[in-house]
């Protein structure tokens, strides 16, 4: 078996320590100065609700952004972009009851402005969506929407249905395709006509579109562009012919965040392209982006307990892991760091500093396995015991993406910047 390790970052260097906002270097050095090492996500809601803005500034009036909740669940993080987003996108009983919360500060209906998805909705989770009357519970199966047919009969109530398709073919690239292939995501593109058909005979749904969440990290506004407009014109087609009053077309997320040597996503040419597409009169298409809103509004920082050498090559041992910060390993890429200087240190016995300068670091955690590696063969300057490794572009399945439960160390604190 292979041990998994992201890719060698060199001959990167790390990043400049002013990469980090001021706040953010403050607010980690007065964390610094507690009793414990340093383990924490600081986040910036400022940060989130201005790309929330920027996002809805490009595109037509007609298009929808939810706010996929499971990028980052934090409340703090959810709150401020409860007022730049039409609604959001959940994925569990918790993260409906966190956006019920926020929605409730805002003016809204009947139905509140939620989709929900995945691939394996327990009964308990159907059964606390048809009572918030959410706007779109995408199924995933015949099974499921039979499952939510029997739930919204005994509620009294006609539960909304988007029937989630795997397409197979799309125009879109990605890092992680969840369409066009088999999958346990959604029904298949030649079964979607004989499930409609079933599912028109069930009481207590109302089948109002189609949910076509195909990729994920598409860096290609064009492509993004293209696959919107195939989502769109293939809902209308499918509708026409299999009888259903289409009102709401989700095409997903999937909008990249660009790492080490990628082309940042083009925003403005998305939307100029997007203003090309028509969807018919009455039609809601929603797009759910997660980690493109919070991507940058996060940092993990952890304190290096110690530097050491071992056999002409240096490492920087962190108070934290993949137990923290599993994002690296699990999605092979070159995460870049900067290091914060910490001026205090006390090694608690006579014992010299160490330190490791001008030379290529591999960045470790605390666990008993080789695999916690974040980044390997970056060029420092400098790097100390003491001193704090912070990840910048961590406000996406960080915390939430991690091992929380291994070996038993505290999990990571997080904190909202004012």
């Amino acid at each position: 078996m292979s041990v998994q390790f992201p890719p060698s970052a060199a001959p990167l260097a790390a990043h400049p320590v002013d990469v980090l906002p001021a706040p953010v270097r403050a607010r980690l050095l007065e964390l610094a100065r507690g009793a414990e090492p340093v383990s924490a996500y600081v986040y910036d809601g400022a940060v989130a609700a201005a790309r929330a803005r920027e996002l809805r500034a490009a595109l037509p009036e007609w298009a929808a952004v939810y706010y996929a909740v499971k990028a980052n669940s934090y409340p703090g993080i959810v709150r401020a972009l409860a007022p730049h987003v039409d609604g959001f996108e959940v994925a569990s009983v918790h993260e409906l009851e966190l956006s019920l919360e926020q929605l409730e500060q805002k003016e809204s209906g009947e139905t509140p402005e939620i989709v929900a998805a995945g691939p394996a909705k327990s009964v308990p989770v159907l059964t606390a969506l048809v009572r918030a009357r959410v706007e779109a519970i995408n199924a995933e199966s015949l099974l499921e929407l039979h499952r939510v047919s029997r739930i919204a009969v005994a509620e009294g109530v006609a539960a909304r249905v988007a029937l989630r398709v795997n397409p197979a073919d799309i125009p879109i690239s990605g890092s992680l395709h969840m369409g066009g292939a088999p999958s346990q995501f959604g029904v298949a593109e030649p079964d979607v006509p004989d499930v409609l058909r079933a599912a028109r005979e069930l009481p207590g749904l109302d089948i109002v579109g189609f949910h076509i969440h195909a990729a994920s990290n598409n860096l290609d506004a064009d492509t993004h562009a293209a696959y919107l407009r195939w989502c769109v014109e293939w809902s209308v087609a499918t509708a026409a012919a299999t009888g259903i009053e289409l009102r709401h077309v989700d095409i997903g997320g999937g909008i990249g965040v660009a790492f080490e040597g990628e082309t940042p996503f083009d925003m403005a040419r998305f939307g100029e392209l997007a203003a090309l597409v028509e969807p018919p009169v009455g039609v809601k298409v929603v797009l759910e982006p997660g980690r493109f809103l919070v991507a940058d509004c996060g940092w993990y920082a952890a304190e290096v307990t110690d530097v050491k050498a071992s056999y002409g090559e240096w490492f920087a041992v962190l108070r934290g892991g993949i137990n923290h910060f599993q994002l690296p390993t699990s999605w092979d890429i070159v995460h870049n760091v900067a290091v914060l200087p910490v001026d205090a240190w006390e090694a608690g016995e006579e014992c010299p500093r160490p330190v490791a300068e001008r030379t290529r670091v591999t960045v470790v955690g605390e666990l008993c396995t080789p695999e916690d590696t974040l980044l390997r063969d970056v060029f420092v300057e400098r790097v100390r015991a003491g001193d704090l490794v912070v990840f910048p572009n961590a406000g996406s399945y960080g915390w939430e993406f991690a091992m929380h439960s291994f070996l038993g160390h505290p999990v990571a604190g997080r904190h909202l910047l004012a």
